[in-house]
């Protein structure tokens, strides 16, 4: 079944019908109106496989894919022109651009804890971009993955696009396929079996990863704001998200206060299970719960610590006391427990960061334009906010993606559109000159000349 519509796929790539802009800004269009015509299906699913309410649905799922189609459908036409470049004297004379050109059929694998988010954005770029598509949604939000297959297929016949659902042994048999191009969004641990995967056939892959993305808190900050906005973007998704502020650094001066406000901000939110409610989420899975609370050593819990296994509940959890050696700074939490650590020294901390992976965001909260500006340099990771966390990702002009273990390629807006093309370049050179000096036989003056026109 997965190869009859991979070969359906590459049939009907092989028509050119996609390289067409006005078919490309059809089905964008098709794609926008039928999602917002069944955003009520799409909102109940997520609710019953994660207890999302509507308003955080289109907030974090919905209002980026608008943006991000709406984005496409108006700039389409541009980002597809041919773009001139210079030439320079040595091709005179001639002239040189560069021509985006689809990859063909791609595989987009999707992440369970933005399952339409994560799918639909990808989807849009490579869209965008020219190609046929099949989806591979996460089946851990299993309600979810079905409401997302009946949409797409009310847009695509199965030619154009395809939802494939199942779990690891689906994925297997995807991968075993040959691709033109493979997207995925998930762990580090799975993305080099991804990796490993479409090495077989030098299939060209953009990786989005996570990794314990930090936050650095200096003394100059403004405490309240700090809080208010490191305690939103942790507890967002109830602490399932890739660019979550996995821990955070605090300069000694302000730890006191900062850790004050942070428990402040968290009194806000469910401290039960029965007290969830629409502003909550719950964990994924029951396994996941478990690996969270093995997480919470209760010796340094200062606030929250509750886990209710059967309600996939746990509660926002402020640990305190931790080494870098403690097991919760060995993986990525990606849950609502959120370890703070005191610091002196800005610069052993760079030093400490730098020593691990590569995060896939990091934050700074400081009015210090001259620290920020070192932390911002000397780091490297994927990217971040100033005074903020998670937010650059809403922003479709800038490249969104991890480095090194916490992925590879980026997408959002142009960058998606790029990331799902090949940029051809063409060199057009006339007929009516054509000098010597390429060819044999190779003198002194000609070297010269060759020096004088290249370099």
């Amino acid at each position: 079944m997965v190869h009859e519509t991979i070969t359906q796929q590459r049939t009907f790539f092989a028509t050119d019908a996609t390289k067409d802009i006005a078919f490309r800004v059809a089905q964008l269009e098709r794609l926008h109106q039928v999602v917002r015509d069944h955003e009520k299906q799409l909102c109940d699913a997520i609710y019953a496989d994660f207890g999302k309410s509507p308003h955080e649905t289109y907030m974090t799922e919905l209002a980026l894919f608008y943006h991000e189609v709406k984005t496409a459908i108006r700039k389409l036409r541009k980002w597809s022109k041919p773009r001139r470049v210079f030439t320079g004297l040595a091709n005179f004379p001639a002239r040189s651009y560069i021509q985006p050109e689809p990859y063909g059929t791609v595989l987009i694998i999707g992440a369970w804890n933005y399952p339409y988010q994560l799918t639909l954005v990808p989807l849009v770029a490579a869209l965008a971009a020219g190609n046929t598509a099949v989806i591979k949604p996460s089946e851990l939000p299993a309600r979810t993955a079905q409401a997302l297959a009946e949409v797409v297929a009310m847009v695509f016949p199965s030619e154009q696009v395809a939802v494939v659902q199942g779990g690891v042994e689906v994925t297997t048999t995807l991968l075993e396929e040959r691709w033109d191009k493979i997207f995925f969004t998930g762990s580090t641990a799975v993305g080099k079996l991804v990796y490993h995967a479409a090495a077989r056939y030098l299939t060209p892959i953009t990786l989005e990863l996570g990794g314990k993305s930090p936050a650095i808190v200096l003394r100059d900050c403004d405490v309240a704001m700090t809080a208010k906005r490191l305690v939103w973007a942790k507890l967002l998704n109830a602490g399932q998200t890739c660019v979550a502020p996995d821990y955070v650094l605090i300069e000694r001066p302000v730890y006191d206060q900062v850790v004050a406000a942070i428990k402040k901000e968290m009194e806000q939110y469910p401290q039960q299970a029965s007290a969830m409610g629409e502003n909550y989420l719950r964990i994924i899975n029951e396994r996941h719960t478990d690996r969270l609370a093995a997480l919470i050593q209760t010796s340094q819990v200062t606030f929250g610590g509750a886990v209710d296994r059967g309600q996939r509940f746990v509660a926002p959890t402020l640990v305190e006391e931790v080494r870098w050696e403690d097991p919760i700074m060995q993986e990525e939490i990606f849950g609502p427990v959120l370890p703070v650590m005191p610091f002196d020294d800005l610069e052993t901390e760079i030093q400490r960061i730098r020593e691990g992976a590569k995060p896939l965001s990091l934050y700074v909260y400081s009015n210090d334009h001259h620290r920020i500006g070192r932390v911002m340099k000397r780091i490297p990771f994927g990217g971040g906010c100033v005074n903020d966390s998670n937010m650059h990702l809403s922003n479709s002009r800038l490249p969104f993606g991890g480095v090194g273990e916490s992925g590879m390629g980026s997408y959002h807006g142009y960058h998606g559109f790029v990331n799902f093309s090949h940029m051809k370049g063409i060199l057009h050179k006339a007929f009516w000159l054509e000098t010597p000096i390429k060819y044999a036989p190779y003198t002194s003056w000609k070297r010269k000349l060759i020096e004088w026109l290249v370099e």
